[in-house]
């Protein structure tokens, strides 16, 4: 699995290999991101539904406030 163009160790999450669970692994909010899964915009709503496989890309984009 690719995540932001780096290689991810699926192995690290084959026990639940949804998006939700990559997301927390990664230690960041679901609240604060946008994922992209093989050039497709997931829903916030179906990140823990949305399977994941060794051979998917994912693009995470964390979400900053500041001003």
């Amino acid at each position: 699995m690719t995540v932001n163009g780096e290689k991810f160790d699926f192995a690290a999450i084959a026990r639940e290999p949804v998006v939700a669970t990559l997301i927390r692994h990664l230690g960041l909010s679901p609240e604060r991101v946008a994922v992209e899964l093989n050039g497709e915009l997931i829903r916030r709503a179906a990140y823990a539904t949305t399977p994941l496989s060794d051979a998917d890309s994912l693009e995470i984009i964390h979400y900053v406030g500041g001003g």
